[in-house]
């Protein structure tokens, strides 16, 4: 196993608090701690990182090797970053009892090899990920989640952070308890994505034998399409209203016509299979400008 490089440094300063009538020099740490270490890595390594609370931002790039960078604001946590054969362990260990909120912030900006595999654990803050196209998996409890370029299997939960995915490719699970999950310029061929109050705003390709599910208990559910699209629908919400604005052959291998608050038939040939649900949320199925 090959050392890793490290780097840190600290800083603080005293700071002057004017008291009316009153110029005293008082001691105001303000804290800042840095690190920086580089591991050498074979072929998909394995990253790992879980931290309380603060932004994680993951890139890819071309050399095969993990640059790990941490900011801690306080010394009320400690951060770590080890090396167990293709195993990178990135953690923030909380050391203070006493500690608010904002003193267990760490944020940190990591690079990986494209094939890297990534494990995050995020409670509040955000995390990024960009071109990583190996598999992943993202928990958090408020962090939002953002990725774009990924390609993989991706599984990503959440309660309340929201989770937006720009050209992603692979296979998809998101769920979230009240979170929005937008998906842009899709490029998968297998997605399911859930909320309960959230909103769903689905907009890419419907790739030939794609399976896209969509549900939520309220809120509102918006898909994008093209006239030239491809795709069996399935919509359905239980008190809500269905909006639609796709011609569908109903009769398309015996589907039968849209009953109520429900919504079936086919868009062209019918290629991919798309299934919309909600309890009492709007469904709209609406062209793309």
């Amino acid at each position: 196993m090959s050392t890793p490089s490290v780097s840190s440094h600290f800083s603080g300063r005293k700071a002057a608090i004017l008291v009316p009538g009153l110029l005293a020099l008082t001691a105001v740490p303000v804290w800042a701690k840095h690190l920086e270490k580089h591991f050498k890595v074979e072929a998909h390594p394995i990253v790992t990182i879980h931290n309380p609370s603060g932004t994680i931002t993951i890139k890819a790039w071309t050399k095969q090797e993990v640059m790990v960078m941490a900011d801690q604001s306080s010394d009320a946590v400690e951060v770590e970053a080890d090396q167990t054969n293709n195993r990178i362990d990135i953690m923030t260990h909380q050391v203070s009892d006493s500690a608010s909120p904002d003193q267990l912030r760490a944020d940190y900006q990591v690079n990986v090899p494209e094939d890297a595999e990534l494990q995050i654990h995020d409670d509040s803050g955000a995390v990024n990920v960009a071109n990583v196209l190996g598999d992943m998996n993202v928990e958090t409890i408020g962090a939002g989640v953002g990725m774009a370029d990924t390609a993989g299997y991706s599984t990503i939960s959440t309660v309340s952070g929201s989770f937006q995915c720009l050209r992603c490719a692979g296979r998809i699970e998101v769920k979230s308890i009240s979170g929005n999950i937008n998906l842009d310029d899709l490029r998968s061929y297998d997605v399911q994505a859930q909320t309960s109050t959230g909103k769903i705003v689905f907009n890419g390709e419907f790739l030939p034998n794609g399976s896209y599910r969509l549900k939520n208990y309220s809120g509102v559910i918006e898909v994008r399409f093209s006239p030239i699209d491809s795709f069996e629908l399935n919509a359905a919400s239980v008190k809500g209203d269905v909006i639609n604005e796709a011609k569908l052959d109903s009769s398309h291998h015996g589907f039968l016509p849209r009953v109520g608050n429900s919504l079936i038939g086919a868009l062209n040939a019918g290629r991919a299979h798309l299934e919309v649900n909600t309890f009492n949320g709007t469904i709209n199925i609406l062209k793309r400008n």
